[in-house]
């Protein structure tokens, strides 16, 4: 139930950093939406992972059972392995682009960001087979 506390607070900590940063800016530029966009990717993801934690609090059931642990186990392997070739990928046409070192390195984060959730939602909803 702490960990499900932790998430909100967290949750509502970015949601007001993305608020001042929406309100400081004056211009928003096309870039800035695509990065609103995986931020509310991200942050509904969190919400989504709270929300099911504090239910399976009131319903009685642990924290962490097997199942989910091999669900974790398995989508950060697969996601670490996918982030490898996009961080490659990302070096190779940063050369091409005319981009800045930290908006390239937000790229790669954002880009890891949804690379494990997209990995959780297929583990986590069609399941993993037997070994």
């Amino acid at each position: 139930m702490k960990k499900a506390v932790i998430i909100f607070i967290l949750t509502a900590l970015v949601i007001a950093g993305a608020i001042l940063w929406l309100t400081a800016s004056g211009n928003l530029r096309p870039a800035d939406f695509m990065s609103m966009a995986v931020l509310v990717i991200v942050v509904g993801f969190a919400l989504y992972m709270g929300i099911k934690k504090i239910a399976s609090a009131r319903r009685g059931e642990p924290d962490e059972d097997e199942l989910s642990r091999k669900v974790m186990r398995k989508t950060s392997s697969l996601s670490y392995y996918i982030s490898l070739y996009l961080w490659l990928a990302i070096s190779y046409f940063s050369d091409r682009l005319a981009l800045e070192t930290h908006t390239v390195i937000g790229i790669g984060i954002m880009g890891m960001a949804i690379v494990f959730a997209v990995c959780w939602v297929v583990f986590n909803f069609t399941g993993i087979k037997n070994e």
